[in-house]
């Protein structure tokens, strides 16, 4: 493919890419204002803080599609949540839909024949209903005790076909409902952890002393900053297997660390002669550390921004804990080696 032809596809990719980004940020606008779109959001929310039960999510074809990731996201920040398919609930599993649950309801027309009834089943039914629709004039709206609208929004597709701007507005307004109740609700990073255990995200999130396989006391020795190299080799002694000697003053506070890299610059520059060196002069004095209630991804982020491969685990009176090293990251995969 030739040079103009690339300019050509690329420019037509940037301007869908635009005509997507528009649709939320022409509805952010408003919201921004106080005006109706920013009361049906508060409203939504009142409802959703009031859910004893599970939100459920509906909607049909691509509307549906983005549904299941609003329920998805609601789930993760804390909000049970099912997506059930307006078809589907319609031959059977309203039985899902439990006293205390909620509907959240998408349509961007606001016509879908499947979503109309099915918010006039659940109005009889007396279950709180909020829908995301083009307008809250629209029958599932009217059907609805709050309305979100997207308003006119113009597909990316050419013609003004598949939905594409709307989906992506809708999935926007779906994210920021979720967040917002998170805010409401105070959700923690420990309250996020207890629902993403698994995974990069779940991970970042584990206490760092848990990721440490090595820890004062059991298998790592802390070595007094008054020896030498010699007498601090020969106190780690064959159980040694970090990556670094932690060197700790009188009171048993960390004043230094000692890495192999250290070791072997300085018998390169030394010879035999190296090992008689005072700690404290090839000791890195004061290194950085991580307090002993840190998490996994503040570990990484140490990492990274000092590009090391040894960080020690201290307790609030500068108390060596234990090492964190490098390899612990990349053995939890959230680092790579």
């Amino acid at each position: 493919m030739g040079t103009s032809a690339i300019t050509h596809e690329a420019r037509f990719i940037a301007d869908a890419l635009t005509a997507e980004a528009d649709a939320v940020q022409r509805l952010a606008a408003r919201v921004a204002t106080g005006g109706t779109e920013a009361i049906a959001f508060v409203q939504t929310l009142d409802l959703l803080e009031r859910c004893d039960g599970s939100l459920i999510v509906c909607g049909m074809g691509k509307s549906g599609l983005v549904g299941a990731k609003i329920s998805a996201t609601f789930a993760s920040l804390g909000q049970p949540s099912l997506w059930v398919h307006p078809s589907e609930a319609l031959h059977g599993d309203l039985g899902r839909i439990r006293r205390g649950d909620m509907a959240l309801l998408l349509s961007y027309s606001g016509e879908t024949e499947e979503v109309v009834s099915l918010a006039n089943l659940l109005k009889a039914d007396g279950v709180p209903r909020v829908s995301i629709t083009k307008s809250d004039a629209s029958s599932v709206a009217k059907a609805c005790d709050c309305s979100v609208a997207l308003g006119d929004i113009e597909e990316a597709c050419p013609l003004n076909l598949a939905p594409t701007a709307s989906t992506t507005a809708m999935l926007a307004v779906g994210d920021a409902l979720a967040l917002a109740l998170a805010r409401r609700r105070d959700f923690k990073a420990d309250d996020f952890h207890r629902m993403h255990p698994g995974g990069m995200l779940g991970a970042g999130l584990r206490p760092v002393l848990e990721a440490v396989r090595f820890r004062v006391g059991r298998n790592l020795p802390c070595v007094a900053s008054t020896g030498t190299l010699a007498e601090a080799l020969k106190l780690a002694g064959e159980a040694r297997r970090a990556g670094a000697l932690m060197v700790v003053d009188a009171d048993g506070r960390l004043v230094g660390l000692v890495t192999d890299g250290d070791v072997r610059r300085l018998v390169n520059a030394k010879g035999a002669a190296a090992l008689t060196t005072p700690l404290v002069e090839c000791m890195t004095r004061h290194p950085r550390t991580l307090p002993a209630d840190a998490l996994v991804r503040d570990a990484v982020r140490l990492v990274r921004e000092l590009r090391v491969d040894e960080l020690p685990v201290v307790d609030g009176d500068g108390k060596p804990l234990g090492l964190l090293d490098i390899q612990d990251l990349v053995a939890m995969k959230v680092v790579r080696d």
